[in-house]
């Protein structure tokens, strides 16, 4: 198999007979079977599968060279930004090629740092990883969730700080809930669902969630349940200490739709019923923090790029609402409260901008960035004068800032040392109009000097949905693509929240297809402005933008050369059915509804492979252990395209064992992966390698 255009054989896969009817339309789903993981039937297709990905990817001779690269550059070490409780610091550090970071405690930045919480030592390969942390008031107390092999499931335990040992605590069955402490240091609360049967857990839709209180040094079969709503399956409840210790307020949110509900309960009395502040799901509103009854929030109410409001809980009534910074131009990501002040972050063209405000609404001043990406942090409590932040460019690896919130001086605190120089590389912001004449921001990344003669192997790269934004920021990965000679493209489609909750509706539910035309109308623009031709273009993308990248490449086959979908929701008919998949019908609109059904499946990408025809080189990847988009998605797209492809290109699914979406993936498993999609594109584009 040295030559790329020898046909493969791939392995047979049963069609079964299986015809399901939605609002009178036939659907045949011939790969049903495909759907559970566990049969000895399923398990026999991944192993065939994957024998003959490998042997594809292991006999590209690029490939040892570029792991080899993969893994020079990435060992370097990283720091995440430090955080304070009351007189520690704690901050994680990567040495390198770590297959996990490590958290150490000190109790000043001078000090030597002390190791709190190692989850290397956690399993022998690297796929137990940290998923949750929260620390109490007092600095005595580490509650912390693991996952394991990528799951969303977690498991809680409780360390003693100061000893550095676990208590008798063990929480289970906790998915899509953090831990927030009593400032009594006695207990926290968090979010959890019954327990699953053991077989399926990893499939089976996740309704119920309760919220509870858990007292330290009991069991969880005692914890306290605070809320739960048996009338409203769909709801889950995110329980947060405000910083005064007062009250617990409850984010009720439902599915993946930003709209969300609050309550509150005040937490000295222990009589205290919980209040209904906000209960309509009509926007959204994050709370901030509180100035004894005056609740602050950021909202999209009537602003859809965001503003801040304050709510007298005393006086709850609308007309009471008080607005403190109003919308702007940009887009108000988050707020935060440090020196008595808010630090609002705005997104401005995909770009971080920050300003600091007084609690009047008063403007102060522009935080000076280092440059022209992404800047995060700012975390602190609302009287301190010292925060940090990291910032981060296509080019720039994440270096973190001290922040003087007095002087508005920002210091390097540490800096990454990458074997490379980003001086050799260039990032252009351009504006292209989409095919309804939506002009659409795209960010280019390229070594200097780059022909614009179409021959450029390039790498374009979306996600366009669920209110994500797509800010620049540095990777490895991105860096060796940079390095094979390749073009990097990012495009912000619609359906992201890079212009507000505007732009995220223009490419949810009905409005789906517009995220797929942006996406295709920026690879026709490259192709027209000579960055590169079909031949040497490939688009990547994951969860939701494998659905972008597999309904793109059903639309419009002949526009690509190679295509990566990984973890994608490739079956828009059937994706409500397992684990958290039903909480994207928000997003989506539901296979359930005749009007949103039609629009489903005119772009499901498993139904619209059409036979013999000639669709890109491609590689799809998923891991076993995924319960946020079950594997099932990507098996039943594999087989349908093999089956439908009438080209010698290879499509092929590489199937990654003891990983799940993504979160917490061990080093070693990134690295492996992204030589393997290097590799695919250094054969399929024909990128000659030195």
């Amino acid at each position: 198999m040295s030559d790329s255009n020898q046909a493969l054989e791939y392995p047979k896969t049963r069609k079964a007979d299986q015809i399901d009817d939605y609002h009178g339309t036939p659907v045949a789903d011939f790969y049903r079977w495909l759907e559970d993981p566990d049969s000895e039937e399923t398990k026999t297709w991944v192993d065939a599968q994957n024998q003959v990905t490998f042997s594809y990817l292991e006999q590209i001779p690029a490939r040892e060279k570029i792991k080899q690269r993969l893994t020079q550059l990435w060992d370097y070490e990283k720091y995440s930004i430090p955080f304070k409780k009351n007189n520690r610091y704690f901050y994680f550090k990567n040495d390198g090629l770590q297959n996990q970071s490590v958290l150490y405690t000190l109790t000043s930045l001078d000090d030597e740092p002390r190791l709190l919480l190692d989850p290397n030592k956690l399993s022998e390969d690297g796929t137990v990883a940290l998923s949750g942390l929260s620390i109490s008031e007092d600095g005595q107390f580490l509650a912390y969730g693991l996952s394991s092999s990528g799951s969303d499931w977690q498991e809680w335990k409780v360390r003693d700080i100061e000893t550095g040992n676990d208590l008798s605590d063990h929480l289970k069955w906790i998915k899509f809930s953090g831990a927030s402490w009593t400032h009594d240091a006695q207990g926290f609360f968090y979010s959890r669902y019954d327990e699953p049967n053991e077989k399926t857990q990893l499939e089976d839709v996740n309704y119920y969630q309760k919220l509870f209180y858990h007292r330290l040094g009991t069991s969880q079969s005692e914890d306290v349940l605070i809320y739960e709503r048996p009338d409203e399956k769909e709801w889950g409840f995110a329980g947060g200490v405000t910083e005064d210790g007062k009250y617990l307020v409850i984010s009720v949110w439902r599915g993946t739709d930003p709209k969300n509900l609050v309550f509150y309960k005040d937490l000295t009395n222990s009589d205290a019923q919980i209040i209904e502040l906000i209960s309509e799901f009509e926007a959204s509103y994050n709370m901030m923090d509180n100035d004894g009854s005056l609740f602050w929030f950021r909202t999209d109410l009537d602003a859809s790029r965001g503003r801040v409001i304050a709510i007298d809980i005393n006086k709850p009534a609308k007309e009471n609402w008080q607005e403190i910074i109003p919308q702007s131009d940009d887009v108000l990501e988050g707020v935060g409260l440090l020196n008595n002040q808010f630090v609002a972050d705005y997104l401005k063209d995909a770009q971080t901008v920050v300003k600091i405000f007084n609690l009047d609404g008063a403007f102060v001043r522009e935080v000076e960035l280092p440059g022209i990406g992404s800047a995060g942090g700012f975390d602190g409590k609302r009287y301190d004068t010292e925060t940090f932040y990291s910032f981060t460019s296509y080019t720039t690896p994440a270096t973190i800032y001290r922040y003087d919130m007095i002087s508005g001086k920002s210091t390097l605190f540490r800096q990454p040392n990458v074997d490379f120089n980003p001086d050799n590389y260039e990032t252009k912001q351009v504006f292209y109009t989409s095919k309804d004449g939506t002009q659409v921001p795209m960010f280019i990344t390229y070594r200097k000097g780059i022909n614009l003669d179409g021959n450029n192997p390039t790498y374009l790269y979306g996600y366009g949905g669920f209110n994500i934004s797509l800010t620049p920021s540095f990777s490895v990965g991105q860096l060796v693509w940079l390095e094979l000679g390749g073009v990097l493209v990012i495009p912000n489609l619609r359906g992201g929240g890079e212009y507000g909750e505007d732009w995220h509706q223009a490419g949810m539910k009905l409005n789906k297809q517009n995220v797929f035309d942006d996406f295709i109308t920026a690879a026709e623009w490259l192709i027209d402005n000579h960055y590169t031709r079909p031949e040497k273009l490939a688009i990547g993308g994951g969860s939701n933008g494998g659905l972008l990248v597999g309904a793109c490449m059903t639309q419009r086959p002949d526009l690509f050369g190679a295509a990566l979908p990984a973890v994608g929701v490739m079956d828009m008919l059937r994706f409500h059915k397992f684990t958290i998949g039903w909480a994207w019908c928000s997003e989506y609109g539901s296979p359930e509804n005749p009007e949103e059904f039609q629009v489903l499946h005119q772009y499901s990408p498993l139904h619209n492979l059409k036979p013999e025809t000639a669709y890109p080189a491609t590689l799809i990847i998923t891991a076993d252990h995924d319960d946020r988009v079950v594997p099932a998605h990507s098996f039943k797209f594999a087989a349908a395209l093999q089956e439908a492809h009438q080209s010698e290109k290879p499509v092929l699914i590489r199937i990654e064992t003891k990983a799940g979406h993504g979160a917490g993936k061990p080093t070693a498993k990134i690295i492996e992966e992204l030589a393997d999609k290097w590799a695919f594109l250094v054969r399929t584009l024909d990128i000659a390698v030195n």
